[in-house]
């Protein structure tokens, strides 16, 4: 497993046990992973912004004729360089001789279950909203606050302002 986060990688490890390989990736380590993979399975996010291509071409097309690669990114534009969006009734296409799984809202197969795990978690948080307002439950509650996008008309999320290239307040001078 490759993660830039060391915190998350060691918490992996407490897990684990020591039985998965837990690296933080350079472009060389992961391109030897990456070559020597049956499956690869790409789950970045960057909250706000588009998916950094991770996994270039080449390093797919050096995969054995056959692996899959799974871009469980590809919400957010993908993170192989070969991906594009499939759906639930064309769900793979291949390229480079390997398998590509690129379904856009996979949580859409499973309606049902997908929909009563996110009313579990941001059930809390809504109750936190109809309670305090916007203002006054962001103002206590350091998730809901990270969670903005805009507010009084201006843009609090950094990343999408960087994304996009467009001015940033600072939602702390907002809340007073």
């Amino acid at each position: 497993m490759l993660d830039t986060n060391p915190s998350r990688l060691a918490y992996l490890s407490d897990i684990f046990g020591g039985r998965l390989d837990l690296v933080v990736p350079n472009r060389a380590r992961t391109a030897a992973y990456v070559a020597e993979a049956d499956v690869v399975i790409g789950a970045v996010l960057v909250p706000g912004a588009k998916a950094p291509k991770l996994v270039t071409r080449e390093m797919i097309a050096a995969m054995r004729p056959g692996s899959v690669v799974v871009d469980i990114a590809i919400d957010q534009g993908g993170c192989f360089e070969t991906s594009r969006p499939t759906t639930h009734s064309e769900p793979v296409y291949v390229e480079e001789n390997v398998i590509h799984y690129c379904v856009a809202n996979i949580p859409g197969a499973v309606a049902r279950t997908s929909t009563l795990a996110l009313t579990a978690a941001t059930l809390p948080y809504l109750v936190r909203v109809a309670e305090h307002g916007v203002v006054g439950a962001a103002r206590v509650d350091p998730a809901l606050r990270l969670g903005l996008s805009t507010l009084a008309g201006k843009l609090v999320s950094e990343p999408v302002a960087e994304a996009h290239e467009l001015a940033y307040t600072d939602p702390a001078e907002l809340l007073g």
